[in-house]
């Protein structure tokens, strides 16, 4: 939150760029870049204790970008397939607590791209080093597809691919940079996303590598 003429307000309301990426979805651009600093201070804080990791899918190939999790539930997946739980299964601890940080700009962001009252409990942190990558998904672990994906950019840019609720459908292609929030929900609620290969470069805040935060309501 920042002060404009003596009043709170969320960076949401006073403007930031626009951009509708499908019917429900919205890319807010540089909308996290005055928290940009805190929020990685937040994940590096997250994986101290929480500890990035290579996950495997249920069919066997291990995921190129490394994950880990804070909130109330965190999205794993293994040889026992895609799902939320409570606890880290690498340390058999619940995993850290979503830092307030992270909840009030998933609940600005979403907001702003009319999705008021977003409290998300879970929060899946992606970091992508070079040739690291997402295929196209769907988020369906979630047990109501009622509330939108919040998704943050930190760190180096990358290509987003958007696509629709069939796996064939056309697939837009869009460069996120630090500090983009892209928020989708209602009819693109199951709309296929993903990223593609991550370039070589650094960046002044996180090195050689991009992170990003998936906030949803999962339980």
């Amino acid at each position: 939150m920042v002060y404009i003429n003596d009043t709170m307000q969320s960076l949401f309301d006073i403007g930031s760029e626009r951009e509708a990426l499908g019917p429900g979805a919205t890319l807010l651009r540089g909308s996290a870049l005055p928290q940009a600093t805190t929020l990685v201070a937040e994940i590096e804080r997250i994986a101290a204790r929480a500890p990035f990791r290579h996950m495997t899918t249920p069919g066997g190939l291990k995921m190129s970008a490394a994950m880990t999790n804070c909130g109330t539930a965190g999205w794993i997946t293994d040889r026992r397939g895609y799902r939320y739980e409570s606890n880290d299964p690498q340390t058999g601890r619940p995993w850290p607590a979503m830092p307030e940080a992270f909840r009030t700009l998933a609940a600005d962001a979403a907001r702003a791209a009319g999705y008021p009252g977003f409290v998300p409990d879970a929060c899946l942190i992606n970091r992508y080093s070079p040739g690291a990558r997402l295929s196209l998904h769907q988020d369906r672990d979630e047990a109501d597809y009622g509330h939108p994906i919040v998704s943050v950019s930190l760190g180096l840019p990358a290509t987003f691919q958007f696509g629709g609720l069939k796996r064939g459908d056309p697939v837009r292609r869009v460069a996120l940079q630090h500090g983009d929030v892209v928020v989708w929900g209602g009819p693109s609620r199951l709309a296929h996303h993903g990223v593609l290969a991550l370039k070589d470069d650094e960046h002044p805040m996180t090195g050689g590598c991009r992170y990003n935060l998936t906030l949803r309501k999962a339980l």
